[in-house]
């Protein structure tokens, strides 16, 4: 069988893709492996001689005859002839392997010396209905060319949202993970790896939901029944996106706890797709708050409420929130602090100087019972965090997968001595105090990644008005994921295609902190998001570009435009199965 789309974009990135296989034929042998073709070269190609002094790769290089058994398939004559001259370049960009290599491999395999891996493994999302509400996977035309393109693009793998209102959406106990189990084997088909996320919120309201779904049908009905289940601010306004963290511990919900059902769900998932952990499944990022985020629901967009920079709302007005609070004061000797939260902290979309509470000089912030307030806010979430990680680390010990949280990316007002917008998501983070050590720390009880987002901005692109710093806020948790030595994974908060916001993910994940030269670079990245503009011919060719200069590593020496015009060599021989992604996917 000549070699098809599939073999032939396969042999050009490295990896094997597999194709279907119809009509009893066998599958095909002429395929390539990643350390022949793909592998970084190990010479030094530093740009710093002209062009027209490097020496090109030949295309025609003369070769050995060999055998027909022990021919190279990028050298098959059944190639087609259009791919065959970039086949051949691709070829001759770097060395087969060496014995050490295989050595090491054979050793890793073995239980041996572990082979140590540059770079920073890149993951594309999903779009957030892959699967639809009759549990089958959306678009599956679509998605099948979609993972092939990724794939052959050098991609780790995916990231898919496993929604709670789908699987358990009719009654407690009863799971259906029927499209889940298809995108699955979708991802495994193609060499996929994928990151799992236990979503417990709801999609819609937030920045990027386009679809709408709502937490299961027996949870609305339980908030129905008790509005207190819902998070609520000083106003009286409930936010249904996740159960409030209040009642972690009570059985509210069919007399199980909100912690219990997260723990069984997650048990369910474990059980259904052992069959993939550690193989096809590498990570579960568990959802621990509005858009999957370890926060309090303090900026929702839904209905306009809030409206980026505003510094948002504390959300402690339910009675379980309350209670709690009443208990702390009276612990702490002040029962007067334990009715109610700030009452002067200004409204959703007010800034810092507004407010009495946010106010730089002689904010109640940093009054001691703003210092109380604040504490206990910030404690109940990390606390939170406690309880959903000892389930989840307990569910799946010995999965062989990691487990990872993700932070959000709050930069807005962080010029600010308050750092309001940070203050009302529970993040206890002032000029004077780090919110996100203790964190990280809490993180690195239970082995978890901390996962944070905002990695490609850039501060002057941001409104300077409201003093946004995502740099100055990515490189305060850099220091406090190395301070509690702490794996510290990146996604981009919007989505962005152009190579200047590609550039700063390639500083940020490189962890270079004031010119440190450390081997630590982030474990992971996860790019926002796989949608049609992802396959447009200049975003396609600056992605791939991208994806190969993470996957080199910060210290590779490898000449940036050489890899530019591999990509660009690479996106015109794909470009068939791009148009077909991108025209699916728009449908």
């Amino acid at each position: 069988m000549a070699l098809n789309l599939a073999h032939q974009i396969g042999a050009l990135s490295g990896t094997q893709i597999p194709a279907e296989i119809t009509n009893g034929e066998q599958p095909s042998s002429a395929t390539a492996t990643a350390s022949a073709v793909w592998k970084a070269p190990k010479a030094n190609l530093r740009c710093s001689t002209p062009p027209e002094s490097v020496t090109p790769p030949m295309l025609t290089p003369p070769l050995t005859p060999r055998g027909a058994g022990s021919r190279s398939p990028l050298m098959s004559p059944m190639l087609r002839p259009d791919l065959s001259a970039v086949c051949q370049a691709y070829a001759t960009l770097s060395p087969l392997e060496t014995a050490e290599d295989v050595e090491e491999a054979t050793a890793w395999k073995e239980g041996g010396k572990k082979e140590v891996k540059k770079g920073v493994p890149v993951f594309v999302m999903m779009p957030l209905d892959s699967v639809t509400n009759g549990n089958t996977v959306n678009r599956k035309k679509a998605m099948n060319a979609s993972l092939q393109a990724l794939k052959s693009a050098g991609v780790e793998g995916i990231m898919i949202d496993v929604w709670w209102g789908l699987v358990e959406r009719e009654a407690p106990g009863s799971y259906n993970w029927g499209g889940y189990a298809e995108l699955l084997e979708m991802a495994k088909k193609h060499g996929l790896k994928v990151q799992a996320v236990m979503s417990f919120h709801q999609c819609g309201g937030n920045v990027g939901d386009s679809c709408n779904i709502p937490l299961p049908k027996w949870v609305r009905e339980a908030m129905d029944k008790d509005p207190d289940l819902a998070f609520t601010d000083q106003w009286g306004r409930r936010n249904y996106e996740y159960v409030s963290l209040g009642c972690d511990t009570l059985p509210v919900l069919k007399g199980r706890t909100t912690v219990q059902c997260y723990a069984d769900f997650m048990r369910a998932f474990r059980d259904n797709f052992k069959h993939l952990l550690g193989d096809t499944i590498v990570e579960i990022q568990v959802g621990m708050g509005p858009a999957g985020e370890l926060r309090y629901p303090s900026y929702p967009e839904e209905n306009g409420t809030w409206k980026f920079p505003g510094i948002g709302a504390f959300q402690c007005y339910d009675k379980y929130m309350l209670s709690s609070l009443k208990a702390a004061a009276e612990a702490a000797g002040k029962p007067e602090w334990g009715s109610t939260g700030p009452t002067d902290a200004g409204h959703y979309n007010n800034w810092p100087e507004d407010t009495a509470f946010f106010k730089k000089d002689g904010g109640g912030w940093s009054s001691p019972y703003g210092e109380f307030f604040l504490s206990w806010y910030s404690q109940m979430l990390i606390e939170h965090g406690e309880r959903i990680l000892s389930s989840t680390t307990s569910v799946f010990e010995g999965a062989d997968v990691k487990i990872s949280v993700k932070i959000a990316g709050i930069h807005w007002h962080y010029g600010t001595r308050s750092h309001a917008p940070e203050l009302t998501a529970g993040y206890y983070n002032t000029r004077f105090r780090d919110g996100y050590l203790p964190i990280a720390q809490m993180l690195a009880r239970h082995g978890a990644v901390f996962n944070f987002t905002c990695i490609e901005m850039r501060d002057h692109e941001q409104p300077q008005d409201a003093l946004c710093a995502p740099e100055k806020l990515v490189r305060q948790v850099a220091l406090a994921t190395g301070a509690a030595q702490v794996p510290l994974a990146g996604e981009n908060a919007l989505p962005r295609y152009d190579e200047y916001a590609h550039e700063q993910i390639l500083q940020a994940s490189s962890l270079k902190i004031d010119g440190s030269s450390d081997d630590r670079e982030m474990c992971a990245f996860t790019y926002l998001r796989m949608n049609p503009s992802l396959f447009q011919p200049d975003n396609w060719r600056r992605f791939v570009a991208f994806v190969k200069k993470m996957n080199e590593g910060k210290d590779a020496h490898r000449c940036w435009e050489q890899v530019e015009r591999e990509a660009e060599q690479f996106v015109h021989v794909t470009q068939p199965l791009i148009q077909e992604a991108a025209v699916a996917l728009a449908h």
